[in-house]
C-alpha cells in the first residue's frame, strides 16, 4: 500500500472514531507499527490529526466543518430529541453525536442531564431550563472524560431514566465495545444506572468489534442512527429485540 493510500485509511479511521490505536492500524493497513507511527507523526505535522500515546485522535472535535459524517451526526440527534420528556433524569456520555443532541435540547425542556463528559457538560450548561450535574474525577486529557472509582461510585447513587451512550463499535454478536478500559468501566456503571438505554451510531460503526466489552447487544434498548429503520442493515438487530429508530 502507497503512502498516500496509508494516510486516507489512516484519516478515514480517525473520522470515524475520533481516536484509534497504533495496533490497531498496524493490523488494518497490513504494515508494522514503526511505518504506521512514521505515518502518523507526518499527519501529525500537517495539522490532519493529533498524536497521541499510542495512537491519535482528531483535532477537529467540535468545529462543524472538521467532524466526520456531521450531517448524519445532526439526523440522529434530531431523532433522538423525540426521547426526552420534561422530568426527566439523563444520563449522557461524550462523543460528536451526544454533543450536537446536547446542542438541540429544546429550550422549553426541563430535566436533569448527569454527565462525565467535560465537553458535553459544558454545551448543557448553555439551557437555562436544564440541571447539568457533572460527574467529578480524574480526567481524560484525550476524552476530556472523568474516569475512576469516583465515578463509578456516584452513578450507584442514580437511576436514571434513559441513558444516552455515544457508540464506538457494535455488532450482534460482540455486543457494544471499546478499546479504553477505563471508559468501558464508566459506560458499563451507566447502562446499570439506567432503565432505558439507547445507542446512537453513525450507521458505518455498525457490525464492528473492539477488545472490551461494554455489554451485551440485548442490553441495549433502542439503536438510532441516520438511516431508516426500515433498512435491512438493522434485521440481526431487530431479531434481538433492539428497537430501531
Amino acid at each position: 500500500m502507497l503512502k498516500e493510500e496509508r494516510h486516507s485509511a489512516i484519516l478515514n479511521e480517525i473520522r470515524l472514531h475520533n481516536r484509534v490505536l497504533l495496533t490497531d492500524l498496524s493490523n488494518l493497513l497490513m504494515v508494522s507499527e514503526d511505518t504506521v507511527r512514521r505515518d502518523l507523526k507526518e499527519l501529525d505535522k500537517q495539522g490532519l490529526i493529533k498524536k497521541v500515546h499510542g495512537g491519535a485522535i482528531s483535532t477537529g472535535y467540535h468545529s462543524h466543518d472538521q467532524i466526520y459524517a456531521y450531517d448524519s451526526k445532526i439526523t440522529i440527534a434530531r431523532k433522538a430529541i423525540n426521547l426526552l420528556k420534561s422530568g426527566q433524569v439523563i444520563l449522557i456520555t461524550g462523543g460528536t453525536t451526544n454533543y450536537e443532541l446536547a446542542r438541540m435540547i429544546p429550550k422549553k425542556l426541563n430535566a436533569t442531564f448527569i454527565t462525565p463528559s467535560l465537553s458535553t457538560a459544558m454545551q448543557l450548561l448553555s439551557h437555562r431550563n436544564i440541571e447539568v450535574i457533572f460527574l467529578g474525577g480524574k480526567l481524560s486529557n484525550e476524552g476530556k472524560i472523568a474516569l475512576g472509582g469516583s465515578v463509578i461510585n456516584a452513578l450507584t447513587e442514580i437511576k436514571a431514566d434513559i441513558c444516552f451512550l455515544g457508540t464506538g463499535y457494535l455488532d450482534t454478536q460482540h455486543g457494544l465495545t471499546e478499546f479504553d478500559w477505563e471508559v468501558v468501566q464508566i459506560k458499563k456503571a451507566m447502562i446499570k444506572s439506567s432503565t432505558k438505554v439507547v445507542s446512537l451510531a453513525i450507521s458505518e460503526k455498525l457490525d464492528s468489534f473492539q477488545r472490551y466489552r461494554v455489554c451485551d447487544i440485548q442490553h441495549i434498548t433502542t439503536l438510532i442512527t441516520e438511516l431508516d429503520s426500515d433498512d435491512e442493515k438493522f434485521t440481526p438487530y431487530k431479531k434481538m429485540g433492539v428497537e430501531i429508530i
